[in-house]
């Protein structure tokens, strides 16, 4: 009998009577058949694809002769099915809602005649419906995500393939530039070698030249010396024959001849000797010339040689910054790389609700205003908290050297299972003890140390006292987020010095010691006119942006629209660290004038791989010009963890290392030279 089919909802629905198409045999209408329950050959649809033949090797011919053949009805059921499921069309798109229309209406056709059965089927029936369509909202909600993915996909590509190609275009215009520099480098070099050549050959000529010159000036002076010598030798023969014409004898004149013959021949081979020694000697005038000529080249030979020195010195600092470039370009590969494969979206944060004590409202409240890495912190102290309470004992350090004195204790410690009130009260009382103690010594003593005979004084039991030092620094571990807690855990552990929280804790002194002087009447107010030139003296160093930020921080602590505030109310006696918002403004902006300091620090000496002290001395006065010598000695051997007196004898740390020192320390940039202190209060009254 042909069908209806119709969709309504992405449902494909069949309107035939499927009773009027199948007879009515073995029909029972709220009962149940038990076949095949009863008979020993069972004979069931088998389980094949639509529009397919039996396997006959699956069918016995031998049957047992007792079989019981399936009821009738079960059989029309049976062949109507097959009927539909092979008249359907399966070229069609929507191939599964047509093979599960037939399959519907059988199921339907049961419902309608086991009365008995009815409305647990229509249960069923009506919740695979029910989750079939929530099944297919799903997918076609799921379809526009699928498109965007994609597309995100896709743009990311796109991203990483313009980055690659402005970093090859970039590595070509370097390699461009690095030949040319090349070249021009071997050019200078054949220029300076040829130059070279021309000043040793003009040196060789000129001192030829200056042989030359010096032996004919020598036989100059030596001709000049005869010729005087003989002119004074003629003049005084002369007088001496005026004088001695009539006596002249004979034998005398020949005698005379005789040695004027000896002479003349004495003074030719000097003469000759002359002439072969200062043959070469060259007049002064060409002298000078060629010695001018000498010194202009040897100028410019001095020129060129610093024309490339400069030019070797930029081609060496291009090379650096050739050399920086790609390591920046492979650390920003390597960073993509890493980012490609590890980065993930952003934590839905709101979960950790369900899961923490408080609810909804209570994480809320601690999450607000802080970033991921803070985020992690508040968990971890959430969950770190319940942790703590379920711990019953701790596990013992041990008792070595390497551990330290408030935790030297073997076996299992019990858990005092404290809370941050009964913490912050304890740390209080050692806080003011240590000072007390301290003071009295006139030398500062080791907080583990001190922590742990405080814990056995106060308890005087040994045991007792070490059960509190753990509870104590579990909790302080644990409590991340509690600046104050943390901060005394930090200490006890070594990894921050003591002098960081007495820095924090006298942070305000001066502050409100000029708050005090200006108070003339003593009534605990001041003018918000005095209480900013009251900032701006005690933090000369601050902008005008952090200080307004504490002015603001001020007013909406205290709340007031007055021209005048109770300044001690920013300052409660009875809190010595937990305390209102503009203490919490104040020790932040300290804290971040610190981190700066570092990182001032770090950019001067960013490409020095180990520091040496000099280094260090030479940033610490381009980063702080106004610190004075014994301060910044200071800061260098807390850096380099040596006396003073041997900083000559220290050696280079790494930028980490000494950074790290810098960070445990309580240092800040120092002030400019201030005015007086009169001058300063007249100016705040």
């Amino acid at each position: 009998m042909p069908c209806n089919f119709s969709a309504q909802d992405g449902v494909l629905k069949s309107t035939c009577n499927l009773k009027r198409s199948l007879p009515l045999a073995e029909y029972y209408n709220g009962h149940l058949s038990t076949w095949p329950a009863f008979g020993t050959g069972q004979t069931i649809l088998e389980k094949r694809k639509p529009c397919t033949v039996p396997d006959p090797r699956t069918q016995s011919n031998d049957r047992p002769a007792t079989s019981i053949s399936k009821p009738r009805f079960l059989e029309q059921l049976e062949n109507y099915l097959r009927r539909e499921l092979q008249s359907l069309d399966l070229t069609r798109g929507n191939v599964q809602e047509l093979k599960l229309q037939p399959y519907r209406e059988v199921f339907e056709y049961f419902i309608e005649d086991f009365k008995t059965y009815k409305p647990l089927l229509s249960s069923i029936k009506n919740e695979y419906e029910v989750t079939l369509a929530h099944q297919r909202e799903q997918i076609r909600s799921l379809e526009p995500l699928k498109s965007m993915l994609v597309t995100v996909s896709e743009q990311c590509d796109q991203k990483i393939q313009a980055m690659r190609e402005e970093e090859r275009l970039e590595i070509k215009t370097l390699k461009t530039e690095k030949l040319i520099l090349l070249k021009q480098i071997d050019k200078l070099k054949t220029d300076r070698s040829f130059l070279k050549t021309q000043v040793a050959k003009l040196q060789k000529e000129l001192a030829k030249q200056y042989y030359h010159f010096r032996n004919e000036f020598d036989a100059r002076k030596l001709l000049i010396s005869d010729i005087n010598e003989m002119k004074f030798q003629r003049e005084d023969v002369k007088q001496s024959h005026s004088q001695d014409v009539a006596s002249e004898d004979p034998a005398v004149l020949a005698l005379a001849l005789k040695m004027a013959r000896s002479d003349l021949a004495k003074t030719q081979v000097e003469l000759n000797t002359v002439k072969a020694n200062y043959g070469d000697v060259v007049p002064r005038r060409d002298y000078e010339a060629s010695e001018k000529k000498y010194s202009e080249v040897f100028s410019k030979a001095e020129v060129l040689q610093s024309d490339f020195d400069k030019l070797k010195q930029e081609h060496e600092i291009l090379l650096d910054l050739n050399k920086q470039l790609l390591q920046q370009r492979d650390e920003f590969c390597t960073n993509l790389a890493q980012l490609e494969r590890s980065s993930t979206p952003r934590p839905h944060w709101v979960k950790c609700a369900e899961v923490l004590p408080g609810g909804h409202d209570h994480w809320i409240t601690v999450s607000e205003g802080r970033n991921s890495d803070e985020l992690v912190d508040v968990l971890l102290s959430e969950l770190g908290w319940r942790i703590l309470k379920e711990k019953d004992f701790f596990d013992g350090m041990g008792k070595g050297q390497g551990v330290p004195a408030h935790l030297r204790q073997e076996g299992q410690v019990k858990n005092m299972k404290l809370n941050q009130k009964d913490v912050v009260n304890l740390l209080k009382e050692v806080w003011k003890e240590k000072r007390v103690a301290d003071q009295q010594k006139e030398k500062r003593s080791s907080l583990p140390e001190f922590f742990l005979s405080f814990l056995q004084k106060r308890y005087g039991n040994a045991t007792t006292a070490m059960e509190w030092s753990y509870s104590v620094h579990e909790t302080c571990r644990m409590y991340r987020t509690d600046e104050y807690l943390y901060l005394f855990y930090s200490i006890l552990m070594g990894e921050v010095v003591e002098d960081v929280y007495h820095g924090l804790v006298s942070l305000p002194t001066v502050l409100l010691k000029l708050l005090t002087e200006a108070d003339t009447e003593h009534q605990g107010t001041v003018t918000w006119e005095q209480f900013s030139d009251a900032l701006r003296a005690a933090f000369p160093l601050k902008s005008g942006e952090q200080i307004q930020e504490l002015i603001d921080t001020a007013e909406g602590q205290l709340k007031t629209t007055e021209n005048s505030i109770s300044y001690r109310a920013l300052f409660p006696e009875d809190e010595e660290w937990k305390s209102g918002d503009f203490m919490v403004i104040l020790r932040s902006q300290h804290l971040a004038e610190k981190k700066q300091y570092l990182k001032d620090l770090r950019n001067e000496l960013w490409n020095m791989k180990e520091v040496a002290v000099d280094d260090l001395r030479a940033a610490i006065t381009a980063v702080d010009p106004n610190i004075d010598f014994p301060l910044m000695e200071t800061y260098i051997a807390k850096a380099f963890q040596v006396p003073k007196e041997q900083l000559d004898q220290a050696y280079p740390l790494p930028l980490e290392k000494i950074l790290q020192h810098l960070e445990a320390e309580d240092i800040q940039r120092a002030e400019p030279p201030t005015v007086d202190t009169s001058e300063s209060l007249e100016s705040i009254s």
